[in-house]
C-alpha cells in the first residue's frame, strides 16, 4: 500500500465526515429542533377540562409533623442506602462517621474521622431539622461536604430514617 492509496482512503473518510456534518446541519435547520414553527403560537388548542397549574407543588407537610408521625420501621428500611458507608455501632467508623446517637450530636464530633469542615460551618448540633436539610440534599446544605450521596428526596423516608436514627441510643 503507497502513500497515494493511504492519501485517498484518509481524504474519503474525510469527505464523507464533512458529508455528514452538513446534513445534521441541514436537518436541524429545516426542522429547527425545540424552537417549534419559526417561534409561532399554536393556531387551535384543544381544551382538555384540566386547568393549567404553575407548576407549583401542593403544601407540603411540615416537617415536625412528620417527624412525630414517622415509623422507625420503615426508617431501617431506607437505612440500606446509607449501610454502603456508615455504620450504626458506638465507634465503628466506615467511610463515613459511625451514626449511632448521631441525632443531638455536635456536628463533626466523632473522634478519629477526619471531617471535611464544611458541616462545622452551617451546623453545631444534628438536630432533626438539620438532619433533614442535609439529608435532602448534602451537597446544597453543606457546600464542600465530602459526602457524594445525592440525598433522599421523599421527605417522609428522611423522617423515618431520623426517627429509627434516634431510637437507636434509646
Amino acid at each position: 500500500m503507497d502513500t497515494m492509496t493511504s492519501t485517498k482512503i484518509l481524504g474519503g473518510f474525510c469527505g464523507a465526515f464533512l458529508i455528514f456534518l452538513l446534513g445534521k446541519w441541514a436537518a436541524e435547520e429545516i426542522y429547527q429542533t425545540g424552537s417549534g414553527h419559526g417561534g409561532e403560537e399554536q393556531a387551535y388548542v384543544i381544551d382538555t377540562g384540566e386547568e393549567e397549574t404553575s407548576g407549583e407543588a401542593e403544601e407540603a407537610v411540615p416537617f415536625a409533623e412528620l417527624l412525630a408521625a414517622a415509623d422507625p420501621g420503615k426508617g431501617e428500611r431506607v437505612w440500606g442506602k446509607c449501610r454502603a458507608c456508615h455504620k450504626v455501632e458506638d465507634g465503628a467508623n466506615g467511610t463515613g462517621p459511625h451514626l449511632f446517637g448521631v441525632v443531638g450530636r455536635d456536628v463533626g464530633s466523632v473522634a478519629g474521622f477526619g471531617y471535611s469542615g464544611a458541616l462545622v460551618a452551617v451546623a453545631d448540633v444534628w438536630t432533626p431539622e438539620n438532619l433533614q436539610a442535609f439529608l435532602e440534599n448534602p451537597r446544597d446544605f453543606a457546600p464542600g461536604t465530602k459526602m457524594s450521596f445525592s440525598g433522599l428526596k421523599d421527605a417522609e423516608d428522611r423522617a423515618n430514617l431520623i426517627a429509627w436514627l434516634d431510637s437507636l441510643d434509646g
